[in-house]
């Protein structure tokens, strides 16, 4: 098993747990929408990562776009809670994706 599976598994896990948190995500529906699609998305690219670690470019395109939704304000609102989340969640998921060289780069 692969150990940058697990992690994007917790990643997962807490942005799908985060989408539900009002101190996060306020009331907004974008916040709730955009951080509980990105964590379901995470989650199915996490289950092949697991085995095999072949999926990288899927992580990296996900966290690209949790980093671009982090600075909208039309989807964060004025939340900083939500814009810190979605910024520190997508580094840690990009960085998992640039491990995986030979999966970025194919």
């Amino acid at each position: 098993m692969s150990w940058k599976g697990w992690l994007v598994l917790i990643v997962a896990i807490w942005l799908i747990v985060a989408s539900f948190i009002p101190g996060i995500v306020g009331s907004k529906v974008g916040n709730i929408t955009d951080f509980l699609i990105v964590g379901i998305l995470f989650l199915i690219a996490s289950i092949p990562m697991l085995k095999t670690s072949k999926v990288g470019w899927v992580i990296l395109l996900i966290s690209i776009w949790l980093l671009i939704s982090a600075i909208i304000p039309g989807i964060t609102g004025s939340k900083g809670g939500a814009m810190a989340n979605g910024l520190i969640f997508g580094i840690l998921a990009a960085i998992l994706a640039f491990f995986d060289k030979k999966a970025v780069s194919s």
